[in-house]
This record gives structure tokens, sequence and C-alpha cells, in this order.
């Protein structure tokens, strides 16, 4: 079929050089255009070019980009369906770039169907589905790629769905069968397509019903290959980044797997990532949602806080990194209010951890790993009816400030945070978003006001360089200036001057603050002689 759709080989240079001016066009071709080029050449002359083992330098790579640009119109797209046979030819070529063309024409015509998965069901009764298998699984980087494209545009219909995952267990193609038959780096790259699946539920759950996240799981468990276990790691960090793969994760025994290897792995780096993997597991709502629903749930959050506790406990010897990766995770649970009250209520010592961190200025990156954790912690992002707490947690977070201050060389709350403030920029940002979370409470509030110091650096116009810095100022800006507002029984005269400070420096913005002099004529005489 094939051969049917072949013609004549057209002169090649005259090809060569329309397709390289085609292919160098500076941005995407308009379908009147590509028109215009298939009229002079048609796809089944280029096809035939292209199948040749031609002499001419630099032919192949011109038709292929050239080919690229046409099937990333709309009108050229239109064609496959016609010329579905080459296509899947392409997808087994020997040339790399012919195998990518063929993955990105693919994955354009999937993303681009209207028809409620006719597509899908054309390119299956084509065959093309096993053979964008062989391409993830044998192909170089980029047609590995490509064909992890058109395999998540296939999964976005019904049709699609099924030729992924089919009824049959015992089809060679299904996932879990590849998985099992491939090579630890080809599984890598399986486990790489599994991930990107999670972004829509129909596929989550065919994952999850047929078993491949336990595979995936399991390779956890492959402590005598570090590298194959930091690339299992990476794929699910992404998963549990992914909108529907936290809620799969969590039913799954990688809390304890993870909890293992925090605990007990000889390898930092694997114990940072895990650290990390934690962190995005116990800060999702999913974790909030079915934390009731079953006690080894429950025994797991508690082992896997435990294991990041210890990890903080020894904050002065243990790795930079590893530490670091400790404090985010925490942030990351933090950022939400049930987050927050979790590691409140907990009777391990998470949060004091965090705050004498934040605090110390021995080992910078953990510093500003802390502030921000801290920040999240208390509130920065959360929305205004939800940044405090229950009174037990909010009374639990003074007592650990003041312990914080007893400790150190500062009399107040208020010279710690003037003591962040006066640091390096990264540290004075940070230390933004923790007043900005903290002023909500009034006894912080008071501490952050009556601190002269503190409010001419937070309404300082010429403080902040930086688009982010300068928008971190302004919010810290309008957060005291909302409390002020809000907080009618702060009975402190002083206080009035500090309002209309903070106010001024809010309607001014976080942009315009610099009052820049206009430049004036200036008229001199010309001397006379």
């Amino acid at each position: 079929m094939v051969d049917a759709i072949m013609e004549d080989v057209p002169d090649l240079p005259v090809l060569l050089k329309a397709s390289a001016e085609f292919a160098s066009y500076p941005g995407q071709h308009s379908d009147a255009s590509v028109k215009e080029f298939l009229d002079r050449f048609p796809l089944p002359l280029i096809f035939s070019a292209l199948s040749l083992k031609s002499d001419v330098p630099g032919l192949e790579s011109s038709l292929v980009s050239c080919l690229e640009m046409i099937f990333g119109t709309k009108y050229g797209i239109s064609h496959v369906p016609e010329y579905m046979p080459f296509v899947c030819v392409g997808l087994s070529a020997q040339s790399q770039a012919v195998r990518c063309l063929a993955c990105k024409a693919v994955a354009n015509f999937l993303e681009n169907d209207c028809t409620d998965g006719k597509a899908a069901e054309l390119a299956n009764s084509h065959g093309a589905y096993p053979l964008l298998i062989d391409c993830l699984l044998h192909g170089d980087e980029r047609v590995s790629a490509s064909s992890i494209k058109a395999i998540i545009n296939l999964s976005k219909t019904a049709p699609g769905i099924g030729v992924i995952f089919p009824t049959d267990g015992d089809d060679p193609t299904h996932l879990k069968n590849v998985v099992e038959h491939s090579s630890s780096s080809a599984r890598i790259r399986v486990f790489s397509l599994i991930a990107k699946l999670f972004s829509t539920s129909a596929a989550a759950s065919a994952i999850h019903s047929s078993g491949l996240l336990d595979l995936l799981v399991a390779e956890v468990k492959n402590s005598n290959d570090v590298l194959m276990t930091l690339s299992t790691l990476e794929v699910l960090y992404e998963v549990a980044s992914s909108p529907h793969g936290t809620q799969y994760l969590l039913k799954t025994t990688l809390l304890q797997l993870l909890t293992s290897l925090i605990r007990n792995s000889a390898e930092s780096v694997l114990r940072s990532r895990a650290i990390m993997i934690c962190g995005r597991l116990l800060s999702s709502d999913d974790m909030f949602t079915i934390i009731g629903e079953s006690t080894p749930i429950v025994s797991g959050i508690g082992d896997a806080l435990s294991a990041i506790n210890g990890i903080l406990e020894n904050l002065e010897s243990e790795d930079s990194d590893e530490c670091s990766s400790a404090i985010d995770s925490l942030g990351q649970i933090g950022a939400s209010s049930e987050g927050a009250e979790l590691l409140f209520s907990s009777s391990l010592p998470m949060v004091k951890h965090v705050i004498e961190a934040a605090f110390r200025r021995k080992d910078r990156s953990k510093q500003l790993a802390a502030l921000h954790a801290l920040g999240n912690i208390v509130g920065e992002g959360r929305p205004a009816d939800r940044k405090l707490l229950s009174d037990p947690s909010e009374e639990r977070l003074r007592q650990l400030i003041y312990e914080t201050v007893s400790s150190s060389s500062k009399l107040t709350p208020s010279g710690l945070l003037l003591s962040v403030l006066q640091q390096d920029p990264e540290i004075r940002l940070a230390a933004y978003r923790v007043i900005t979370g903290l002023v909500v409470r009034s006894w912080c509030l008071l501490e952050v006001c009556l601190k002269h110091e503190i409010i001419d650096i937070i309404t300082d116009a010429y403080s902040e360089t930086t688009k982010y810095g300068m928008e971190v100022r302004h919010e810290c800006c309008l957060a005291i200036a909302n409390a002020l507002a809000t907080q009618r029984d702060l009975d402190e005269p002083s206080l009035s001057g500090v309002a209309s400070k903070v106010q001024e420096a809010v309607r001014r913005g976080p942009y315009h603050g610099k009052k820049r002099a206009e430049a004036q004529p200036v008229v001199v005489p010309a001397e006379r002689f």
C-alpha cells in the first residue's frame, strides 16, 4: 500500500532548495503557504525522495524539517489519514530523524482530533501504537520524547485508553508486560510515560488498576543500582506532582519505602530525593482526604515525619543539601492550614527545628530554606481566612518564637526579624514572607510596628531593585496595613504614625516607589569675548 502512494522522484536538487527555503521560514507557515508548497511538491513526491538512500548532502534533514513544519499546520495534518501507511513506515525507519518526524506527525494528528476518538481508531487500525512503543524503547532521546507525546495524546480519548490498556492482560503491548520484559534503561522510559499519563483521571485509574504503579514503587527497593533508584525517585517525584498521582501513591507502600530509604540509605542524594517526595505526598489535599480511611496510612505518615525529624535533629552536622530538603518538605506540608496543624499537633519538634534554623546564621542555605518554610507554615501563601490556626497551634507557635529569642542574643522577636532583614537580599526577601504571614497575629504585629527599624526597611521604596523583590516587599506592606486596619484591639498611640507610613508605601505600589526628579532643560548663554 505504501508503494501505491509513491510517485516518481523529482529533481532532488530542486526539491532540496525548495524544502530548505520552506524550512528556514521564521515562524509558523499559514495553511495557504503550505497548500502552495504541496501543490508544487505533493506529499508522495516528498515521501519518495525521503525513502531514497540519496547522496545529496542535507536532503534528509531539509525534508524532515520541511515536513515537520507542514504537519504543524491544520492543512498539513489533515493529510495524515490519507498517508497513515507511510507514517507507520516512518515509525519503523532506520533514520532517527525520520522516526522522530513520524512520531510528531502522529502526535499532532491525535492532538487535533475533533471526532471523539476517530483519529485514535484510525491510528490503531494501521498498527501505529506498537510502533510508538518501539520508538519509546529503542529510539534516541528525541524519538523517545516524541513518542511519549503521541501516546499521551492517544490517552485523551476512550478508544486510545483501550489501546494503551487492553483488556487482554497478556497483550505484549500492555505497559505492564513491556516493563517486565525491558532493560533497566527502557523501564525508566516506560515509567516516565506512566508519570505523564497521570495527567488524566481515566489513564491514572487504568494505571492503578493494572498494577503498574506497584511495579514503579517496587523499583525503589532496587538498592543495588543507585542510578536506577535515583531515576525511579525522579519519576515518582513527577507522579507526586501530577493532578491524580498522590491519591494513588498514598495507597501503596511508597511512604514506608521512602521512610526506610531516609533512615537507612548510605547515599545522601537518595535520602534527599526521598525526603522531597515525602513532602509532596504529605502536602497534598488527597492526604487529608484519605487520612482517616486506613490505619496503615496514618502510621506511614507518622513514620515519614519521624524520619524527616531525625534529619533535623542533627542540623549542625548533617549534609547541607539533605537538611535543606528536609526543611523544604516541612514547608510544603505546612503551606496548607491542615498541614500546619499536622506539624504543630505532632509531638515531634519539627517546627522548632525550622524556627531555630531560620534565625541561625551559621549555614546560609539552611537558613534560607528555613525562612521560606516558616513563611509557608505561618500562612504567607494562604487565604486571609486560613492564615490563623487553631488556638493550641497558635499558642505553640508563639512559644517557639519566644523560646528561640531566649536562646539567642536578641531580646525580642522584633530583634530576630530585624536581624534577618539586615542580611543579603535573598535572606531579606524570605524575611518579608515570614513577616507577611506573622503580622496577622496581634502579638507579632505589635512587635513589628514598634520596631521602627523594621518599618523603615519594609517601607523603603529604594530597598529592592528586582521585580520579585519589589512585589514581596509590597505584599509585606499590604499585610501590615490590613492587619492594622482589622485589629482594633491594639491600643497603641504610637501606631498611628506607623499606619500612615505603611499606607503611603501601599499607595505607591510595588514598582513606582522611587521618586525620580524630572530632567530640567538648562539654558547656558554663549560666552562673549
